[in-house]
């Protein structure tokens, strides 16, 4: 038998302990003994073994065997997976049933046989391995259930082009990508594209946006954690490395991330392994990363708030996705585009964009980017009721420009007021002081402070 798997022998007798212990301690990786089965969720979370060999008897002279069933049942309800063989010295054909139909995998009678013990643990620990497996592989068709729609990038600017190229160029490597670019310009599209066109198109895509998880909550979504690491942790949990292992995990918005956060996904980067919490078991993962974010990461680096051995890791290639305002050409694109799909949705009959209407939202500087847009002919299209939308179906925010040129200088802002107070009161000092919600001493106190 090869040695492999965590053995937890259960059993109010010292002596059997001792020969099971001694038995299979050259096959397996490690065990632990108990005599007293109350022990038994605790060896669960803190040694979390593969198989549980439990004695069905432990009071003096009881030989029915419920014991054992009422402990089989407290283990199945804390691991629904873990895999448990009875062993007892009164065997029988009705035990032996009733075991398998409540959740057992197998009956050993005492004194058993050397050979078939081994061989039934050896079974036992591939069984453990295999519905670990199968729990993994439902999580992860699930996650690719859920990333079933094909990403569909709309644009003919140089720039556009440009990143679609270098999206081909990438299709057949592993490489780990870092996608940089403001808020709403389609980062998560191109994460997906990329994954699309690569060899792991067939496995998991697993999406995490960093910037929305506490910090206390890091670890346990993104390494997974065990029943009772934590106080609502009422089952066991695999995080997203795990159930990404073999397909690709997108990290958004990792410019977010603290410096302890940083140091564990480092580790976790380099070692090509996980813990869950409450756990030390080391659990193994392949999953290429995609990571992306709004911040000026390279400026982070340089002022200490990102490690820079962490960055070398996730940007073997760097992906920059560039705004609206430089996608000029794009914008046409796109707004006859969103126009199409939400005149659909609403059963509008909008036909067409007016030229002035075209004209407005070219000449709109879009901080927001697309998902500005995309928002705008989403809410022009259901508050139009002709069929052409013209520019004032279009309430747009004032443009970045404007703001830019406002003084926001509390000073300045406090003189231009009393100003322009004094001006439309014409000298009158009463009815400025009125305009201005101040009292008459206050007003001369400021123009004596700003020397008007």
């Amino acid at each position: 038998m090869q040695k492999q798997g965590k053995i937890l022998i259960v059993d109010d007798n010292e002596d059997i302990l001792f020969a099971l212990n001694l038995l299979l301690q050259p096959h397996v990786d490690k065990i632990k003994v108990t005599t007293k089965p109350e022990r038994i969720e605790h060896f669960m979370q803190s040694f979390e073994p593969d198989v549980i060999l439990l004695d069905m008897n432990f009071n003096k002279d009881a030989d029915s065997g419920q014991e054992g069933f009422n402990w089989l049942k407290k283990i199945k309800k804390a691991d629904p997976d873990m895999v448990v063989i009875f062993i007892t010295a009164y065997a029988d054909m009705e035990k032996a049933v009733r075991a398998i139909k409540e959740g057992a995998t197998d009956f050993i009678p005492k004194p058993w046989e050397r050979e078939k013990l081994l061989a039934t643990v050896a079974s036992a620990v591939e069984l453990r391995k295999s519905r670990h497996e199968v729990t993994q592989l439902r999580q992860q068709v699930a996650a690719l259930e859920s990333n079933c729609a094909y990403p569909e990038i709309i644009g003919e600017s140089d720039v556009i082009r440009s990143l679609l190229e270098t999206v081909e160029k990438l299709k057949d490597t592993d490489a780990n990508i870092l996608i940089l670019g403001e808020n709403g310009t389609g980062k998560d599209l191109f994460a997906n594209l990329l994954y699309r066109t690569s060899p792991r198109a067939e496995k998991p895509f697993v999406q995490i946006d960093l910037g929305t998880i506490p910090e206390q909550l890091f670890e346990s979504e993104l390494f997974g954690h065990q029943k009772g690491a934590f106080t609502d942790a009422k089952h066991e949990k695999p995080g997203r490395f795990e159930i990404a292992s073999g397909g690709t995990l997108f990290l958004d918005e990792i410019g977010n991330l603290t410096p302890p956060m940083q140091a564990k996904l480092l580790s976790a980067i380099e070692k090509q392994q996980i813990n869950r919490l409450g756990s030390t078991k080391p659990v193994s993962i392949n999953v290429r990363l995609i990571c992306a974010t709004n911040a000026d990461i390279h400026k982070m680096v340089a002022d200490g708030d990102f490690r820079q051995d962490l960055l070398y890791r996730i940007n073997t290639i760097e992906l920059h996705i560039p705004p609206l305002r430089e996608r000029g050409e794009d914008i046409e694109l796109l707004a006859n585009f969103f126009h199409d799909r939400y005149k659909k949705k609403y059963k509008k009959d909008s036909r067409n964009i007016s030229i002035a209407a075209m004209r407005k939202l070219k000449e709109y500087p879009w901080p927001g980017n697309v998902r500005e847009l995309q928002h705008a002919m989403e809410r022009a299209v259901i508050l139009s009721s002709g069929f052409t939308l013209t520019p004032e179906n279009f309430v747009l925010k004032p443009t970045a420009k404007k703001q830019k040129e406002l003084n926001l200088n509390l000073e300045q802002l406090e003189m231009n007021a009393i100003e322009h107070a004094l001006l439309q009161a014409e000298g009158n000092m009463n009815r400025a002081a009125e305009l201005l919600g101040v009292s008459r001493f206050t007003l001369y106190r400021k123009i004596e402070k700003y020397g008007l």
